[in-house]
């Protein structure tokens, strides 16, 4: 299929959209031979041979998606000017030059997303609402107001995790609320000690242990594309929705264990309701002794 260039050269990775057009106009791109210098030229990167600065673009099916588990102590990057151990030395089977989507923080660990898919690396940095899933793991434990002031503050999303003694909990956020919440914490006094991404988008980290990868299936890259733009996958904002009820502790009534936040509400609507019917009543009232004194 005939495509515009730049779009070609975007989504192979090599450069955005803009720089690929310089690199067009510098006359550093080739088809089939011969160089490209014109904006808004076509090729079919399928049969054509499209060269960046002497180097072949590989065509579509060549793309390659990779899912590891980042250990701590490891920069998320694929070298490191410093020596400290990077991306590149967990990847020693994996012929393909691929790069991370995203950042992970030297001592944290987790899920890293690799690929050499420009076009859809360049769509997830560019996400505001792709959601990403962490454990974390605090100095001590929150309060339940502590709790409500982050989810207002913040946006997350956070709950104790089951079964854990220690102040370990599991929050859902975006890329651009995870610093907030990181000096929120350290601000009331709960810094995080450790944390892990399980989490980015659809995409689970399952059971890989720590420096392993696996290649997600196509119905998962298509999944994540689709949550990129905010679409939800069938189901997910109904467990979203149940998690968020069962973990919320402003309904819960902690003596007698169930949903207090309604009754009150419906209490206070009750409520308000009388004082409206008070008031009536007292105006009508007063009415009816003013035209009798007339």
């Amino acid at each position: 299929m005939q495509e515009r260039l730049q779009k070609i050269i975007a989504r192979a990775g090599i450069a955005s959209r803009r720089h690929a057009e310089e690199l067009i106009q510098s006359g550093l791109v080739t088809v089939n031979g011969r160089t490209v210098t014109e904006l808004g030229s076509k090729a079919d990167e399928s049969t054509d041979h499209i060269k960046v600065s002497g180097k072949l673009l590989r065509p579509e099916h060549d793309r390659i998606y990779l899912v590891l588990n980042k250990p701590p102590e490891v920069v998320s990057t694929m070298s490191d000017p410093e020596g400290r151990r990077s991306l590149q030395d967990l990847l020693h089977a994996v012929a393909v030059r691929v790069f991370p989507v995203g950042r992970l923080e030297y001592h944290s660990m987790g899920l890293v997303f690799l690929t050499n898919d420009g076009e859809l690396a360049n769509r997830m940095l560019k996400a505001h609402r792709l959601r990403q899933t962490y454990l974390m793991k605090l100095k001590s434990l929150l309060t339940f107001e502590e709790i409500e002031q982050l989810v207002r503050s913040t946006g997350v999303r956070i709950s104790r995790v089951r079964g854990e003694e220690s102040p370990w909990y599991e929050v859902t956020l975006t890329e651009a609320r995870r610093d907030a919440l990181r000096n929120r914490l350290f601000q009331t006094g709960h810094p995080v000690e450790k944390i892990k991404r399980i989490r980015l988008g659809n995409l689970e980290l399952g059971s890989l242990q720590p420096g392993e990868h696996r290649t997600p299936s196509s119905e998962e890259v298509a999944s994540l594309s689709r949550a990129i733009e905010g679409k939800l996958e069938p189901g997910s904002e109904a467990r979203i929705k149940r998690a968020h009820v069962r973990h919320s502790p402003a309904d819960v009534d902690p003596h007698r264990g169930g949903r207090r936040g309604g009754q009150q509400h419906a209490k206070r609507q009750s409520g308000s309701g009388g004082e409206r019917r008070r008031g009536f009543k007292a105006t009508k009232r007063s009415r009816t002794t003013s035209r009798k004194a007339r």
